[in-house]
């Protein structure tokens, strides 16, 4: 068994661990202005990043969108997941095609799409003062709601194929069961369902979060350039301040912080639906 994971692990350890221990002794280096990096061994690109407050106002920024877009993904993401699960027959396949198909379209597209329907001459602005409704377009482009919409849209197809793939295996005469015993449908969803699923809850959660917190077409295009969130602010430090040590610490800060909340909520979730078994055992 080692000999055939040995070479995916060589795989994994060249093109993923040996570029990012680069970049982390990158960020250990100084800016110079007129040599652009001098080797060092200092902790001051990440005593910056947490000291400055303008940083700390992106990754407050980062956090509070990737938690908002997580929530807004679940909750639409589970009724969706839950109709795909319990579909039979042929339609079941053309459904998961159509969750798919989004994935084949790009996220600069998606997120040029986006700016067309929300634009000031956007489609929703010009059917609404069509209809008489408004008299001046509405500010829906260049704010929070338009990067949480763009990044709703690139994750969701992720939360509901997640999520779908664990309620399939949640057997259907428990919520029969349920049912029978007089429970209201939404009884059964909060006492049956959702307890089973919270691995996927947890699962699809974590992959979602981790894609909200690195997103950077959505954060570009529809934020506009006063909204920052830390994946363009690590780009702008290495495309246009030519600062790559204080370019990588952010990467890196982004990174752990990511790591962390992520394993966090696994954690927590994942205590809580063992919880939740061994009351239903006992």
């Amino acid at each position: 068994m080692a000999a055939l994971v040995l070479p995916a692990g060589i795989l994994v350890s060249l093109l993923l661990v040996a570029p990012m221990l680069l970049l982390f002794r990158i960020s250990l280096n100084e800016y110079s202005p007129t040599e652009m990096m001098v080797e060092a061994m200092s902790a001051a690109n990440y005593l910056r990043a947490v000291a400055d407050p303008y940083y700390r106002s992106v990754l407050g920024t980062t956090l509070a969108v990737a938690t908002g877009s997580t929530l807004l993904a679940l909750v639409l993401g589970f009724p969706a997941a839950y109709w795909l699960a319990r579909m039979q027959g042929r339609w079941k396949s053309l459904a998961t095609i159509l969750v798919l198909f989004p994935l084949l379209v790009g996220n600069v597209v998606r997120a040029a799409g986006w700016m067309a329907l929300l634009g000031n001459g956007g489609a929703i602005n010009a059917g609404l003062r069509g209809l008489g409704l408004i008299a001046a377009p509405l500010p829906l482009l260049y704010n929070t709601g338009a990067v949480v919409a763009g990044i709703v849209a690139v994750v969701l197809p992720y939360m509901v194929l997640t999520l779908s793939a664990v309620i399939e295996s949640i057997p259907r005469q428990t919520e029969e069961a349920a049912s029978n015993l007089g429970a209201h449908p939404m009884t059964v969803f909060r006492r049956v369902v959702l307890p089973l699923a919270l691995p996927g809850v947890a699962a699809g959660s974590v992959l979602v979060f981790v894609l909200c917190m690195n997103t950077y077409a959505s954060a570009v295009l529809l934020g506009g350039p006063q909204f920052k969130m830390m994946a363009p602010a690590v780009y702008d430090q290495f495309v246009r301040g030519n600062n790559w040590p204080f370019g990588a610490a952010l990467a890196f800060i982004l990174l752990g912080i990511t790591l962390v909340l992520t394993v966090a909520g696994s954690a927590m979730l994942g205590r809580r639906y063992r919880r939740r078994q061994s009351e239903e055992t006992t």
